[in-house]
This record gives structure tokens, sequence and C-alpha cells, in this order.
């Protein structure tokens, strides 16, 4: 089956969630199956990210919109009344080059990634599936919510409803839908959204395998760090968290690592506080730190650092908005807690107890390698492309 792939970024280096969902399944399918792969890049792509990519795909397109004219389609999505973010990811000339090279290729099913594609693809002809990812709608909705600057409240209620539409719209554009999970699923407001087939993430427990090393942090959070809800989690991790743990324990070494950290990330750092920014491996900072907490409190989708934590052998605890999607059994495979009392208390309790962060540890360890696996997920998606193409 020839599979043309559109995304909204480049997926490689893997720093970001929706390019690691991407590379793994474009990895993976391409065993069976020709990937023609059509991305659109902000920013220049190197010689090795595209080199890795080039083992699983029959060719490579990459469409270049200037930032001037990605600010100038935003503003125009004002006029119109649709998501900033799909004004800022299409241009003309990236919406030619597609038809181009789809009309070149002739696939037998186009296969999109999240709503920001949709304009690029609007008009095909072709067997087309979105994979939402996330409800982008929900995590805009929690931002606003979270948020007290007046200024940008208003711009998230309004990139709240357009993407409400949008991914309406997709519903009925695309002949086949797929999400991360069934909280974002359930969050998409379409008559039909049960008809969304759930393909989760997964974890390479061959990569991502418990290591014993000397530990030298005892909290780790990490992640892209221009994300909002990365940062957010950040802020209130050592904001408000740590200095209730440290009522308890007087001496706390915590370590933040990802890419590209925000300047409110960056002053968060101390004697105490690490704050890395990118990391080659982050499998060292997994295997250096005793556990691992994601105050996650605005967001959507599932967490990708929380299954690479499990999967090392970390303790986790983490808050019910990413375990909803994640699906562990609080008290026996995570802790979960939703305010930072509760968070230090589990922090507490786990820097403590060492028995009982071990038998922690071993429980979600041992459900995510049950219930996260790379190769099933993808097979489902393939399967969700098959019906689609047969239509």
């Amino acid at each position: 089956m020839k599979i043309l792939v559109v995304l909204p970024r480049f997926p490689y280096p893997l720093e970001k969630g929706d390019k690691l969902r991407a590379f793994h399944q474009i990895r993976l399918m391409s065993a069976n199956n020709d990937i023609y792969l059509f991305c659109i890049s902000h920013t220049k792509v190197a010689n090795e990210w595209y080199n890795a990519m080039r083992p699983y795909c029959k060719e490579i397109v990459i469409a270049h919109p200037s930032k001037l004219v990605s600010y100038a389609n935003t503003v125009r999505n004002i006029l119109t009344s649709k998501p900033l973010q799909l004004g800022y990811w299409y241009s003309n000339k990236a919406r030619q080059l597609y038809r181009q090279f789809e009309k070149r290729v002739q696939p037998d099913v186009v296969y999109c990634q999240m709503v920001r594609t949709m304009p690029i693809v609007q008009g095909s002809n072709a067997p087309k599936v979105i994979d939402f990812q996330d409800a982008l709608s929900m995590n805009t909705q929690r931002r606003m919510e979270s948020t007290r600057n007046i200024l940008l409240r208003s711009a998230l209620r309004y990139e709240y409803k357009a993407l409400c539409k949008a991914e309406h719209l997709a519903c009925d554009l695309f002949d086949r839908q797929t999400i991360i999970a069934e909280t974002d699923r359930d969050a998409i407001l379409h008559k039909n959204n049960s008809n969304i087939v759930i393909v989760p993430n997964g974890v390479d427990t061959k990569h991502f395998a418990p290591t014993n090393i000397q530990k030298k942090y005892d909290i780790l959070f990490c992640g892209n760090m221009q994300y909002a809800p990365n940062i957010d989690a950040a802020r209130y991790l050592i904001e408000q968290v740590l200095p209730r743990v440290k009522v308890v324990l007087t001496s706390v070494k915590v370590l933040i690592a990802g890419a590209s950290p925000a300047a409110s990330v960056r002053n968060l750092a101390s004697e105490e506080v690490t704050i890395s920014g990118w990391v080659d491996d982050m499998r060292q900072c997994y295997a250096q730190s005793r556990l691992f907490v994601a105050p996650m409190r605005i967001g959507s989708g599932l967490q990708n650092k929380l299954l690479e934590a499990m999967a090392m052998n970390l303790p986790c605890i983490t808050t019910d908005i990413a375990n909803a999607s994640l699906k562990a059994t609080d008290g026996q495979e995570i802790l979960v807690g939703n305010d930072p009392q509760t968070l230090a208390k589990h922090i507490v309790t786990l820097l403590q107890n060492e028995p009982q962060s071990r038998l922690l540890a071993t429980a979600g360890h041992n459900f995510v390698i049950k219930n996260y696996s790379w190769e099933a997920a993808t097979a489902k998606l393939e399967q969700t492309l098959i019906n689609a193409a047969q239509k």
C-alpha cells in the first residue's frame, strides 16, 4: 500500500510528542508499505535528521513557508474565524507542492497528523485519515481556564472555539479518524466521535530499559520546555510542591530536563534545581534519578515521558489529568495527586521508603510492558488506513 503521510513538522529529532508518534508509526509501517512523506517545516532540516528518516521513506518532500507568510496567514485566519495555528502551518505554496506530490505518487491513502494539516489536503479526492493525536481544543480550553492574563485568556478562548469547529469539520472531511486516548476522543464535539479509533502511543522498551547507575537526582521532570503545559508543570513543581517537600527533607536535588527551556523555566535554576536544556540521551536523566514527577495541570493526550520513565523502572507520581489517558492504577502502578500537599506527601513517602518505591516502580514497569507497545498500536493504525483505502 502506498501511504502519503502529511505532518506539520519534520519528525526528527524526537524532542516533541507529535514527532515521536509520527517517527515510530512511519518506521513500523514502512516494513509492509511504501511511505511517502510530506512535511511542513519552519526551520532548516539538518542532513542528519533527513538521513534518519530516509531508510523508512520512498520519498520526502518538505515545504518551508517563511515566518512572514505564516504570520500573515495567522492574521488572515482571525478575519475568517479559523484557528490561528491552522494559519501558521498553512501556505499556498505548501498546498501547491502537496498537490503536485500527491498527483505524482497516486497514494492508496493519505494519513494526516493533527488538524493543522487539514487545509493542505482539503479538496483532495484520495481516501484520507486524520490523526487528531490530542484534542487540541481541550488542551487550549485547559490553558484558557488556568491563565490569569486577560489578553491571553481572550486569545485562547477564540482559539478554543475555532478548534472545536475545525475538529468537527475534520470528522466530516476525513474518511477515518484516530486519536491517542478515550479522554481526548470524548472531547471532540461531533455526534459520531465514538467512531474515532483509539491508537495509543507506545514505548520502545529495548531502548528505554532499566539501568543501574549511581543516582544523582532525587526528582526528575522532563519534556519540551517551550510547551506551555510543561512550563506550567515545571514551575508548579519547583514553586509550590518542592517547598512542601523541603519541610521534611531539607536536601532534595531536582533535574528539569528537555529542549529549549523558556526563560521562566531557566529562572527556576538554583543549587538544588538543575535546568539541563537539550539532552542527547534522555535515558541518562531517567537512570540518574530516584523518581519521576509529572505534575501536569493543563494539556491533553498521553504523556510519553511517563511511559519512558515507567519503562526504565522509575516510580512515578502524576495528576489525574495525565493519568486519565495513561490509566495506571493509583496506589499500585503510580501515585496520583492533584494539589501541592498530596504531591509533596507522595514524594516524601517514596524518597523515605525504598521498598515501597521499588514495588511501585516494578508494578509501573510491568504495566507499561503489558499495555503500551508501538507495534500493537501501529498495527491498529495500519488496519484503519487499509479500511479507509478500501472504502
